[in-house]
């Protein structure tokens, strides 16, 4: 484990606490556009009412995911090699950062049952944003061993990934709170006069969250390029260009028997897991005919959970390792996985008969919501502590002077073949037309996720320290 000891001696001590909140806040500035956008919020909209059809709509957001996991591969591992010794990294942040803001506040042009080119406009702007959010995480990432000693990176990591669940606790509390009316009363969920005079009819509560998102990610950032450290990297190589370092680092990967097996584990199980954010806000709202109030209420239950997760991940992380919580929250994640796909609108458990939800029923006052929360409960505890642990085992392993390059075949690692969990799921549902059969396919990808991370070799926390 030459890589691990020649990584640990990068730094011993702590950065100053300012530069540590300001980095986890990048977490907090862009979970929005995970929670909202991508899973709780838009995608469901986007899916059931801009397209007009559930099915339909899952399939065009699951082409989407998969555009731009392939722009991401591509591009992630050069621009990692490109930066590393090349120059500060903040400059790269804030080019990726203007294009995400705007592709975010191009959302609201989603009119419902918007014509074909409308659509076209905002599958556009969806695969920008997913891209920039996801370049702009392999710089940041790379900050990560400068902040704080290699016994303190799952902590770190844990913390930073439990202010992005905070983050978007935070901006579902605005959205449902305080901006959106509930269907019908005028009202937010908190019973409160909208602070924005939004127009029902034409769902602009559904589409503020794009312009929103793209707001507080700009106001959240900016501590992030006050305090964070940005040292200019001193280049060690021979003069070469990017793509010839980063060919011999590829080439140089078999002999790092441990890197290797995580980077194609986490390949895997990545695709699953990101497949489970993509589609189950979407699948329980096709299922239950879930509305904002109950997809509000869904995201803060799930995100609160998902906080706790990454804190006590973040905790076992550093005092046993980074395997054993990917490993544990995997199968813990499998479990949950097929306790959603045994819910329908009639059946707990794929043959218990339930009685389905009533039209304008309460919020999970039917038995088949509330086994569905309950399993979706688990897979939010145990999903946060998968990612974050991935993210510190990789900043353990990586040698300092290539970290960008690394973070770059980590995001390779998690969107190279990214694109297959989401076009198997629209593939299957596209043929099926059934939301659960194409949900189906991601457990097979925690599956193999499992089998191949079970070989990687990862010290303790201890005696990586040493």
């Amino acid at each position: 484990m030459a890589t691990t000891a020649h990584s640990a001696a990068e730094v011993k001590q702590r950065a100053p606490l300012k530069a540590r909140v300001s980095w986890m806040l990048f977490d907090w500035a862009v979970q929005p556009f995970y929670t909202l956008i991508l899973t709780f919020l838009f995608a469901p909209y986007f899916a059931n009412v801009v397209v007009g059809n559930g099915p339909q709509g899952q399939s065009l957001w699951g082409y989407g995911a998969a555009i731009a996991g392939i722009f991401i591969a591509l591009g992630s591992p050069f621009l990692g090699a490109f930066a590393d010794g090349r120059g500060h990294r903040k400059p790269w942040i804030a080019l990726f950062s203007v294009i995400l803001a705007a592709a975010m506040s191009t959302l609201w042009i989603a009119t419902p049952a918007a014509p074909s080119s409308t659509i076209f406009i905002v599958l556009f702007a969806f695969v920008c944003a997913t891209v920039c959010a996801e370049y702009t995480a392999v710089f940041t990432n790379a900050f990560m061993p400068s902040l704080a000693p290699q016994s303190e990176l799952g902590r770190l990591s844990g913390a930073g990934w439990a202010c992005g669940y905070f983050g978007g606790l935070a901006s579902l509390f605005l959205v449902a709170g305080l901006i959106v009316p509930v269907d019908g009363s005028g009202k937010t969920l908190l019973g409160l006069s909208p602070l924005l005079s939004l127009d029902i009819a034409a769902r602009e509560g559904d589409r503020i969250v794009g312009p929103l998102s793209a707001l507080w990610y700009l106001v959240f950032m900016i501590p992030f390029f006050l305090f964070v450290p940005d040292v200019r990297q001193k280049r060690v190589s021979d003069g070469r260009h990017a793509t010839a370092e980063l060919w011999d680092t590829v080439r140089a990967l078999p002999h790092n028997r441990d890197m290797m097996l995580f980077l194609i584990a986490r390949m895997i199980y990545t695709d699953g897991l990101t497949a489970i954010f993509t589609f189950g806000g979407i699948y329980g709202a096709g299922v239950f005919g879930w509305g904002p109030l109950e997809l509000g209420l869904f995201g803060i239950i799930l995100t609160l959970v998902g906080a706790f997760g990454a804190l006590l991940g973040g905790v076992i992380d550093d005092r046993i390792s980074a395997k054993f919580v990917i490993v544990s929250a995997l199968i813990v994640l499998l479990f949950g996985a097929i306790g959603i796909l045994s819910v329908d609108k009639d059946h707990v458990f794929f043959f218990v008969d339930v009685a389905p939800k009533l039209a304008d029923s309460a919020p999970f006052s039917s038995a088949g919501e509330r086994v569905f929360l309950a399993f979706a409960i688990i897979v939010g505890l145990v999903s946060a502590p998968v990612q974050s642990s991935s993210r510190s085992l990789l900043a353990r392993l990586a040698p300092p002077e290539k970290i960008t390059q690394y973070f770059g075949l980590f995001a390779f690692s998690g969107k190279v073949t990214a694109f297959m969990a989401p076009l198997l799921v629209a593939l299957v549902t596209t043929l099926s037309d059934s939301q659960r059969l194409g949900m189906s396919a991601i457990a097979l990808f925690l599956i193999v996720g499992i089998v191949l991370m079970l070989p990687v070799r990862q010290p303790t926390a201890a005696s990586s320290a040493q």
